[in-house]
This record gives structure tokens, C-alpha cells and sequence, in this order.
């Protein structure tokens, strides 16, 4: 049949992508599902859920066996020639989402990763989007306010996962001239507002962990400050907001932090946590010093499950502005839930799935 859009999707079948997939799947659109070889069987099984969950015809998904390492994103010649006369949108989810990350694999993967696809895009005669997913956190060590028109900066950052992506989204915005580009860039992904699924327990996880151990005691103690906001966004928000915006022209050019306008401080996180978990709040929090002093101490990843890499993060002294995605997701009516409205079901999904 003739398909209205041809998408081709990298990072599949990773959580956002696989979601990404199910948003964007009709009966007119075809999609080419680049999945590295150890992952076929299941990225076929999931692609086969996702066809029976859609209505869609089984044969609308192409798995594409591939590695974005490597030249020509490791697809045979036929696969190639497949991928660059019918693509018409590209979608760049494939990427090392790992604090702790070593420098070689995360330049590998996150940098020459993303100039591969960025090559593959200028082959495309018929592209209509070039959608890439970076991250709020290649702003690295600035502070205070984050732009979204605002990217280069010498502040260094904290680890390789920041630094590559940093690197990565400087070289999608040199296309931003020749290709017609979106960049997204999420903060803190966390699980569905409304099921509380996810696939990996990282971040404020670390923390709802620890409260889950004895509720009523580990609450009286704030291990956060308010001084510092956590920015934290539900995966569906996310998917919601490229849906939304990469059909959208007036997202061509532009960067949107798909971030919450009105994040918490992580004593309100914490707070909000022990709310629900027992309908009272902290009683004592502790200056931001001896908090962060605490969390770095050797045993402190036993006792809490937080391990060293994951403690910036509850410090990081920027706050993102989102005055592109406001006045785009807008129109669509996508906003991001407040914390507080869904950090319940994020923690009904913990209980019910305490390993993943």
C-alpha cells in the first residue's frame, strides 16, 4: 500500500521508544525499527503486541537489524537503499542513559552514534522532520536558569553521559540550517502518570525506595533542602509532547525542554513521597551541607540504595525554562502533571514490581 509517512526510529524497543511507536502507529504508516541484533527477538515481540494493541497490520512495523556505531548504522545494502527512498521523518532515541558511564562507549554510542544518523538524515530525499532526543542535563555545570535557545557553554559537566550528549546535540543543531530539525530535550524521565509503569528504577526511585524500607520513621528526617528543584517528568508527557510536536511546523528549528514548569524542590519531593506513603509530612530538614555530606559518605549507597553518581542530581542549582514547549504543546493541550498529582501510582508500581 502507499503510506502516508515512513518513520525510522532508532533506540527501539527501549521504553520511550516503543511507547513513541505505539502514539504514532495508523493503518498509513509505515515504520523501519533499527534494533541491534541481540535485541530482535524482542523487539519482534513487542512490535507484534504493538500491531495487535493498534489495529495495525504487522507488516506497517520493519524490524531493521543495525548499530548506530557503525558506518551506515550497520544496515545491509537492501535495508539501506529501503531506509533512504522511503523515509519520510527520523526519530533518534538510541543513546547511553547511564550516570556512571565509561568515556569510550558513551563517545561511541552518544556522539559518533548521532553523526552517523545525522549522515544517514542528509541522505534522505524525502525528509520531512529529523526529531532528536537529547537531554535537559547538557546544560552540565551551568547554573541558575536554562534557556532552550541556548546550548554551547565551557562549564564542564559531571560525567561523560552529560559531556557526550552535549557533544551529540551540537552536531544535530549544525543541521538546523540544511534540515528541518527538532530537538527535545526531557529532564528527569520517571513512569507513566497514570499506570506508574517503568522499566528502570534510577533517580527519585532511589528515594521512594528508602522510604518504602519504614514509611512512618525515615519521613521525620527531610533528606532533601529548598533550595534546589528536581525537574521530573512522566513518560507519557514525554511521548506526548514530540507526538504532538513532530508533525507540528512550527516545532522545524526549534529546541523544547519537555521539562515541568513548576518543579518541586527535593524537600517537596521527599515530602510528597512521605505524604502518600503515610499522609504526613517531614518534620526536620537538615541544612543542604550536611545533607549532601551525608550522601556521599562510603556507606551512605548501602543504607539508602542512592548510589555516589546519582547525588548531584538532588543538588543541581538550574531550573529549565520551557517557554518554547508552553507555546507549542499549547495548542495541543499537553501540559506536565504536577509531581504530587501521580507520585502515588509510581509508588503502587514499586510495591507491586520491587524488582525490575
Amino acid at each position: 500500500m502507499d503510506f502516508s509517512r515512513t518513520i525510522f526510529i532508532t533506540g527501539f524497543p527501549g521504553f520511550i521508544a516503543g511507547r513513541l511507536v505505539v502514539a504514532l502507529a495508523r493503518p498509513d504508516v509505515q515504520f523501519f525499527l533499527l534494533v541491534q541484533p541481540q535485541f530482535v527477538e524482542t523487539a519482534a515481540r513487542l512490535a507484534e503486541k504493538i500491531a495487535a494493541d493498534t489495529a495495525v497490520a504487522a507488516e506497517n512495523f520493519a524490524l531493521i537489524e543495525g548499530d548506530i556505531t557503525k558506518p551506515d548504522l550497520g544496515m545491509s545494502a537492501d535495508d539501506l537503499e529501503a531506509v533512504r527512498s522511503e523515509t519520510t521523518d527520523v526519530h533518534h532515541l538510541a543513546a547511553i542513559y547511564d550516570l556512571a558511564v565509561e568515556r569510550e562507549p558513551a563517545f561511541a554510542i552518544n556522539v559518533d552514534g548521532t553523526k552517523n544518523v545525522n549522515e544517514l538524515c542528509r541522505s534522505l530525499p524525502s525528509l520531512r522532520r529529523y526529531n532528536y532526543v537529547s537531554t535537559c542535563y547538557v546544560s552540565g555545570k551551568r547554573e541558575g536558569r536554562i534557556r532552550e535557545d541556548e546550548l554551547e557553554h565551557n562549564a564542564g559537566f559531571r560525567n561523560f553521559y552529560e559531556e557526550t550528549k552535549y557533544l551529540a546535540e551540537m552536531e544535530v543543531e549544525r543541521l538546523k540550517g540544511d534540515l528541518p530539525v527538532t530537538i527535545f530535550r526531557p529532564s528527569v524521565v520517571v513512569g507513566d502518570s497514570e499506570t506508574g509503569e517503568t522499566v528502570k528504577y534510577d533517580g527519585i526511585y532511589y528515594l521512594i525506595k528508602y522510604l518504602l524500607r519504614a514509611p512512618s520513621i525515615l519521613r521525620m528526617v527531610n533528606v532533601g533542602n529548598n533550595e534546589v528543584t528536581l525537574n521530573l517528568v512522566p513518560v507519557d508527557f514525554v511521548v506526548d509532547g514530540i507526538t504532538a510536536l513532530c508533525y507540528d511546523e512550527a516545532a522545524v528549528g526549534r529546541t523544547i525542554a519537555l521539562a515541568d514548569p513548576r518543579p518541586l524542590t527535593t524537600a517537596g519531593l521527599f515530602d510528597a513521597i512521605a505524604r502518600s506513603l503515610t499522609g504526613k509530612a517531614s518534620i526536620w530538614t537538615p541544612p543542604k551541607s550536611l545533607s549532601e555530606w551525608s550522601l556521599y559518605l562510603p556507606i551512605t549507597p548501602t543504607l539508602t540504595g542512592l548510589p555516589h553518581a546519582g547525588v548531584p542530581y538532588f543538588f543541581v542549582t538550574q531550573e529549565y525554562d520551557t517557554s518554547a514547549a508552553d507555546e507549542l504543546l499549547g495548542p495541543h493541550g499537553v501540559r506536565c502533571p504536577g509531581f504530587a498529582d501521580y507520585v502515588g501510582r509510581l509508588i503502587d508500581f514499586v510495591r507491586r514490581h520491587p524488582r525490575l
